[in-house]
């Protein structure tokens, strides 16, 4: 008996119910939601613009509510009830981003607005002490805005030097060249985890083991990579590692620099103020321990608390699952986008996280972008704050960029496909 149509039929049925069952999950993702029930010049909203800043679930909207409606007190400060219920959330918002990123203690994380104010942290507090004329700090030319100008304002206070690591057509990280330029005078090295213009996902345990068996330290910018990868700084051994809340689902004005323990300790404070001091006189002052020798002032502490809440969100679905279902989007989206005339695909490593830029031949980005907005579909177009990656590739006016999450869905991928193909024939 030919039982090939039976098998294949079976196969048909699996592959069909891993179908439903992965619609059925991001249904249920999606209805975390509110704002993806919005609606747009009339149309429903297809939001696909993650990598500029992610949506909120409501878990996060009433952590944040709650708090304010009843705890809203000062931390550290207070031996009222409110003060320590406020406390206590707080300081369960910083062991909660520890055992996110494995750090190996609480006192490794320190809160901050976001990744640019992390970066100049370490910037001013950690590298511009130990610098002299001559030093180098390296960085790769696909980094963020954030993750260049601090390290040029360091060079220019101190005599120091920033040099490129390359990336070649692709947007690869250029490994030959990096171990090229890592020498006796390296005294940092500050890198992407996922660039937020390409897409690229670089390899940072490998990029840490070159680096320190020079004995040089390295800082990783992980705002784009904490929301669709798994982080293990321990297994990464960075130095120092940050990203923002509000690109993992958490709240605008709230951010992490993990730093390992005996780094951060042999930092000076970077601002002073409040709540960073055990004891003050007009001769003298003593700093309080890490973390909070970094956290000067009133803290953001809604915004801790709503971050504490995007990453258990974040963890309850699971890592794995979101980077599955994200590659899905990707592949699918760079699989029709490439076959519009006249359309090209920027950044195409073999390891990519959902980041999806492109331009249409005689089309400006903003223009795409525009047109695309009409029909409820949000992209972001420009250089992305990575002006120059975007000018190792000749793109004067940048990109048009898609960004996907696990919210996001193969239907809006088709929305945004049949929107590009409008514009392209627009165009002609």
């Amino acid at each position: 008996m030919d039982t090939s149509y039976v098998e294949n039929s079976s196969d048909s049925r699996r592959k069909s119910l891993r179908s439903v069952t992965s619609e059925t999950l991001v249904a249920r993702w999606r209805a975390a939601f509110p704002v993806l029930r919005a609606r747009v010049h009339g149309k429903p909203l297809v939001y696909l613009d993650n990598a500029a800043t992610t949506q909120k679930p409501q878990a996060v909207i009433d952590a944040v509510s709650r708090f304010y409606a009843q705890d809203n007190a000062n931390v550290h400060r207070g031996v009222h009830a409110l003060s320590q219920r406020a406390t206590d959330a707080f300081e369960a918002a910083r062991a909660r981003v520890q055992a996110f990123l494995h750090a190996a203690s609480a006192a490794e994380i320190i809160f901050v607005r976001g990744s640019t104010e992390a970066i100049n942290l370490v910037a001013q507090s950690y590298a511009r002490p130990l610098l002299v004329p001559d030093d180098e700090i390296l960085v790769s030319a696909m980094e963020h805005h954030s993750n260049i100008v601090p390290w040029q304002q360091v060079c220019q206070q101190t005599g120091a030097v920033l040099k490129v690591v390359p990336i070649n057509e692709a947007g690869e990280f250029q490994f030959p060249e990096y171990e090229r330029l890592l020498g006796a005078r390296t005294r940092l090295v500050a890198v992407t985890h996922v660039s937020n213009a390409l897409g690229s996902v670089n390899d940072i345990a490998r990029i840490t083991a070159l680096a320190h068996e020079k004995g040089v330290p390295v800082l990783v910018d992980g705002a784009q990579a904490i929301a669709h990868v798994r982080v293990d700084v321990r297994a990464l051994d960075c130095d120092f590692y940050v990203f923002s809340g509000h690109k993992c689902f958490g709240p605008t004005g709230i951010g992490v620099l993990y730093g390992k323990r005996e780094r951060l300790e042999a930092m000076p404070p970077w601002q002073a103020g409040g709540d960073m001091v055990r004891s003050v006189s007009f001769e003298e002052t003593e700093y309080m321990p890490v973390p909070h020798r970094f956290e000067a002032g009133t803290p953001n502490i809604c915004g801790a608390i709503g971050l504490g809440a995007a990453l258990n969100f974040i963890s309850a679905i699971g890592p794995e699952a979101i980077a599955a279902h994200e590659q899905r989007l990707l592949s699918h989206a760079s699989a029709e986008i490439q076959w519009i005339p006249g359309a090209r695909i920027v950044g195409t490593a073999w390891h990519k996280a959902s980041i999806l830029s492109f331009v249409i031949d005689g089309v400006h980005p903003h223009d795409i972008g525009s047109i695309l907005d009409r029909e409820g579909i949000a992209i972001r177009t420009g250089h992305h704050c990575a002006m120059p990656a975007m000018q190792q590739f000749g793109l004067a006016s940048g990109t048009a960029r898609a960004s996907f999450a696990f919210y996001n869905t193969l239907e809006e991928v088709e929305q945004l496909v049949e929107g590009v193909r409008r514009v392209q024939e627009m165009f002609q």
